[in-house]
């Protein structure tokens, strides 16, 4: 772009040169730029759109003027632009918490080197031409320069004091996802007034490009609205030949007056001008394999290769050709017992099972059937914690089954009938679970494999009207699984 605006100037001072009503103005304004944003996020237009607002800037330049038929000029130039866009949220804080947000604010500041091209009409208002009213339109290219977003801040801590912070952010530059573009276009129109050298000139902007790449489905485009005091500086007089001397700055072999890069040694090739370097990876073009992208030399100029396309480069993927996740570095969530479920969600990652019980095999129906006449077995003295004699038998049944399954793990809970309260029965109930999960303990069974819970009268099976509903309500159920509880 620095190439273009040079060359541009060089053609400008060229044309000037030869003819003597070529003029050349300067040109500072105040302007109001927005952002036109279209996106199918819900409820973007109701909530979100109105927080956005236009933000003033300045507009400085340079305007050249060529005659090229009856009041009718082409006008190039060459100008400073700020643009962007500002964001404010305000809080009702009124009857809530006393340490509250007050306001939200952000401005986008986007600072662009424009070259506008315009085609212009003179309608004169004076019998000597020095007055008069233009209209004029045309296409503007313009480079971005600068990217940013200032924030505030404003926060009630409590009743008698409040927090303002301001921060800033320098935004991403290129054609990448969450990156403000290099390049911008779009059309100008303005119409205004000159009185012999003074323009004042209202204006109007809008950009065709897409100048942002968001993260979501939406586009962006400038719109900017201002006015302009302009002064004829200078006006170019018939050139008399002089002598010139062939200056070369740089050294390297070209004339400074055909040499768009006069101060860095460049090649004819590129007028001059070192071998470009689109990509800005410090690999010219002509030894990038990868023009467009950043890369790096080992590879030609192009990125570090991403063979499984994982998001992960292969220099720090170990498993180059499977897809994976950074936190195995590229690999995929291991499976250690091979049974189709990763270890993170595998309950049994050291025993294979299927995905329907969570990565742990099924528990055999014959010894649910054994756990369960277990349970049936196992009775405490009324109003008690204390086991009967027979309850042992069961127990002892149980243990050995354990022995036999170390996989397994147990769940006993503990239930009552609705004889006495509430609370006796919940504290009753939890001593019965417990007092099973102790004799098995005692019997050679981890107590990691065991967890005991009271559930009290408030999952009754029978009716406690009678006394065999309440029999069967008091009652310890026992379940079996294979993860860790």
């Amino acid at each position: 772009m620095i190439k273009e605006i040079r060359l541009l100037l060089c053609c400008l001072i060229g044309f000037s040169a030869l003819n003597a009503q070529v003029r050349l103005a300067g040109e500072i304004g105040i302007q109001s730029a927005n952002v036109i944003e279209k996106n199918s996020i819900p409820g973007w237009d109701s909530t979100t759109k109105n927080l956005y607002s236009s933000k003033s800037g300045l507009r400085l330049g340079i305007l050249v003027e060529i005659p090229i038929a009856h009041n009718l000029y082409f006008q190039p130039g060459l100008n400073y632009n700020s643009k962007g866009r500002n964001y404010t949220k305000n809080y009702d804080s009124s009857g809530t918490a006393l340490t509250d947000s007050v306001y939200a604010k952000s401005k986008l500041q986007l600072g662009y080197m424009e070259m506008p091209l315009y085609i212009t009409y003179k309608l004169p208002l004076s019998a000597n031409h020095k007055n008069s009213f233009f209209i004029g339109a045309g296409p503007y290219f313009s480079f971005i320069l600068n990217a940013s977003m200032n924030y505030q801040n404003l926060t009630r801590l409590n009743d008698t004091t409040v927090s303002y912070t301001k921060s800033s952010e320098d935004l991403l530059i290129g054609n990448a996802v969450n990156k403000y573009k290099t390049f911008d276009f779009g059309i100008n129109a303005k119409a205004g007034f000159e009185f012999g050298n003074v323009m004042l000139t209202g204006f109007y902007s809008r950009g065709l490009s897409n100048f942002f790449t968001a993260s979501y489905n939406g586009t962006f485009h400038h719109q900017v609205f201002g006015a302009t005091l302009g002064i004829w500086i200078a006006r170019t007089s018939p050139a008399v030949a002089v002598p010139v001397v062939k200056k070369d700055t740089d050294k390297d072999g070209i004339p400074d007056e055909q040499d768009m890069c006069p101060l860095q040694p460049g090649t004819a090739k590129y007028s001059g001008c070192p071998v470009p370097d689109a990509d800005h990876d410090g690999i010219d073009d002509e030894h990038d394999s990868c023009k467009t992208i950043a890369g790096v030399e080992k590879y030609n100029g192009c990125p570090v290769p991403d063979t499984d396309g994982d998001g992960i480069d292969d220099e720090h993927d170990s498993c180059k050709t499977v897809a994976g996740v950074a936190k195995y570095h590229g690999c995929p969530i291991p499976d250690r017992d091979n049974d189709g479920v990763n270890d993170e969600e595998d309950k049994c990652p050291d025993t294979p099972g299927t995905k329907e019980n969570n990565g742990c095999p099924v528990i055999k129906q014959e010894i649910k059937e054994q756990v369960n006449y277990v349970a049936h077995n196992i009775l405490f003295k009324t109003a008690s914690d204390k086991l009967t004699p027979d309850s042992y038998i069961a127990i002892d049944e149980l243990v050995a089954l354990l022995n036999k399954h170390p996989e397994l793990h147990l769940t006993i809970d503990g239930f009552t009938d609705n004889t006495g309260t509430v609370t006796f029965n919940q504290t009753l109930s939890q001593k019965r679970a417990d007092a099973v999960k102790n004799v098995l303990i005692q019997k050679g069974i981890d107590e990691k494999r065991l967890t005991s819970a009271g559930h009290g009268q408030e999952q009754p099976i029978a009716d406690n009207s009678t006394e065999a509903g309440r029999a069967a309500n008091r009652r310890v159920e026992l379940k079996l699984s294979q993860e860790k509880l």
